[in-house]
Parts: structure tokens; C-alpha cells; sequence
């Protein structure tokens, strides 16, 4: 397991490809870890520097307080990760909280990335501030495993819910679920509570892909077009039979719209 010091914390990460190639970074949704984005690391390390890195707070990474795992500071954690591992201009890319991550350093270091590619995020404060702090109290008390199936249905569309064919993704996501400690409680109560960049978003210079999934429960559509508005020249894919977590559920599709926003970037 490799550990680096960045920004005051331990980050867990893995660095798969040559270090001469350009990098992408992957960065996952809240509850994963580096293993959300295995299909993209083995689908891109051929021809990429691939690194997939950890959350302060979750994973392999270093525990923090609550105080300590806002979204400004893991991006932060991010910014000193690119910057230690020389991974500039990075092609950045990520799942809901990577998504805020994203979006941070696209307005804030531009310096430090490429492109940026947003999956089921969104820009604005959270919607859902009760019920998320509802959960906030149940994994502290008692760990996720009580509320696992409700944050399936956060987490999965309803394909992936309900087609039998996707009953191995619903039984690996579950299998993670239950394994998330009381302290990850941290974690979700920084997304409930985070501060919107919607009025960052003007700054972002950088070529955006925005992708929604159809049937995410989380944040639909109309999240991801709302950034879209928000940022000149960004694209928008809009995944079908798709929920929250786009590389879990549907990993070819998301390749494909990968290997295109590279090629059109000319990275």
C-alpha cells in the first residue's frame, strides 16, 4: 500500500502506467476507494500514468475529525497530491465527491489540470441536508450497515437496483457498504454541509465533460446541466440505464466517453 505526506495528511493511492505518459487521475464517490475506478486503470495505464488516490478520511487514507474533511481541504489534499507525484496538467476525473474535487481545482489550479471529467455531481449546495444528516447520526451510532440498502438507492439506479443481469455490481457495492466504519459518518456529514461553487464555475477555463446518469437518484440530470450552463465550452453525455455511480454500473460506457473526451482533447 503506498502512503505519501501531502498537505498535513496521509493519502493511499495507486500509481499504475508509465511516469513519462501523460496522467489521469481518478477520484471517487463517497463510501469507494481507489477499487471504483479498477476497469478505467486497467482500460488506460497502457498508454497513461493512471493514479487513483484515496480521500482523507476513507479508504487507506489517513482519519481526520470532521473538522478536517471539508471539500475545500481535500482538494487541497488533491492539489499537493498532483503537485508531489508531478502529475501536471493531469487529465482529472471524478465520481460525485471527486466530482467537487474536480470542479475546485478546474476554477482554482488550472495550472495543475488538463481537462476535467465531472460525473453525477453537482455545483450546488445539498439538497438533501435532513435526510443526509439523518444518516450522519445512524453511522455514527451504529456503522452503515443499517442504512446500506437506503444508500443503494442513492448510490445505484434502478437497472442496476433490478436487472439481474448487474446482480454481482448491486452485491460488490453492498459488500463495500458494510464494511464502512462509524467514522465515515465524518465524511457524509462535509457533503451534506458543503459550500456550493456554482459561482466558481465562470472561472473554469479548461475543457469539461459534464456526464449524467439517467437514473440517478442522487443528483439527476439537471445537476450536471446546471454546471454545464455554468462553465463556456463544456460538453454533456447523458448515460442511460445509468445511476450515481456511472464506472461501477456501466465501466465500458464509460471508457468509451473517456477515450473520446481524451481524443478530442488531444491528450
Amino acid at each position: 500500500m503506498a502512503l505519501i505526506d501531502v498537505n498535513g495528511t496521509q493519502i493511499h493511492y495507486l500509481d499504475e502506467g508509465s511516469r513519462d505518459a501523460p496522467a489521469i487521475v481518478f477520484s471517487n464517490s463517497m463510501f469507494f476507494d481507489v477499487t471504483m475506478f479498477e476497469k478505467q486503470a486497467v482500460a488506460f495505464a497502457d498508454n497513461y500514468r493512471v493514479v487513483r488516490y484515496d480521500h482523507r478520511g476513507q479508504g487507506g487514507s489517513a482519519k481526520a475529525p470532521r473538522d478536517k474533511l471539508d471539500m475545500d481541504t481535500l482538494a487541497d489534499d488533491t492539489a499537493a497530491l498532483i503537485e508531489t507525484l508531478g502529475l501536471q496538467k493531469c487529465c482529472f476525473v471524478g465520481n460525485s465527491m471527486g466530482g467537487f474535487i474536480a470542479l475546485r481545482l478546474a476554477a482554482r489550479r488550472p495550472d495543475l489540470i488538463a481537462s476535467a471529467v465531472i460525473m453525477g455531481s453537482s455545483a450546488d449546495a445539498e439538497v438533501s441536508v435532513e435526510a443526509m444528516d439523518a444518516v450522519v447520526e445512524v453511522i455514527e451510532q451504529n456503522g452503515v450497515s443499517p442504512v446500506v440498502e437506503d444508500i443503494l438507492y442513492f448510490m445505484l439506479g434502478d437497472t442496476t437496483l433490478n436487472d439481474p443481469d448487474r446482480a454481482a455490481t448491486r452485491q460488490r457495492v453492498t459488500k463495500m457498504l458494510e464494511s464502512r466504519t462509524p467514522d465515515y459518518a465524518h465524511s457524509v456529514w462535509n457533503i451534506a454541509h458543503r459550500s456550493p461553487v456554482m459561482d466558481e464555475l465562470e472561472n473554469i477555463g479548461v475543457p469539461v465533460l459534464v456526464v449524467a446518469g439517467d437514473e440517478d437518484h442522487t443528483y439527476p440530470p439537471d445537476h450536471s446541466q446546471r454546471i454545464v450552463d455554468g462553465i463556456a465550452g463544456a460538453k454533456y453525455e447523458l448515460m442511460t440505464q445509468t445511476g450515481h455511480v456511472h464506472a461501477v454500473e456501466r465501466p465500458d460506457a464509460v471508457n468509451a466517453l473517456l477515450k473520446t473526451h481524451l481524443a478530442d482533447t488531444g491528450f
